[in-house]
């Protein structure tokens, strides 16, 4: 059986933010702990699912021979890191 080791942190977040957090938590019955906990993995989640993508692209525009495609990945990947 596995167990989950906790870590207290603290943390200050802007008034906006607090009050969704607020709200939500409200609204779906939780704490704002957990919710600020399941906001947190979904970030993670995210952010790694955002890295595979970027690392996907840029080997698809390394692996490019058409000049055009190789432009359009290129543009993607700018997009990818710079914005729009």
């Amino acid at each position: 059986m596995s167990v989950t080791k906790h870590v207290r942190r603290s943390v200050s977040l802007p008034a906006p933010i607090a009050k969704q957090v607020d709200r939500m938590a409200k609204s779906q019955r939780l704490s704002d702990n957990r919710v600020l906990v399941e906001l947190i993995e979904l970030g993670i989640e995210a952010r790694k699912q955002r890295e595979k993508a970027f690392f996907e692209l840029a080997e698809r525009f390394r692996n490019a021979s058409d000049p055009e495609e190789a432009k359009q990945l290129g543009d993607q990947l700018g997009r990818m890191v710079f914005g729009e």
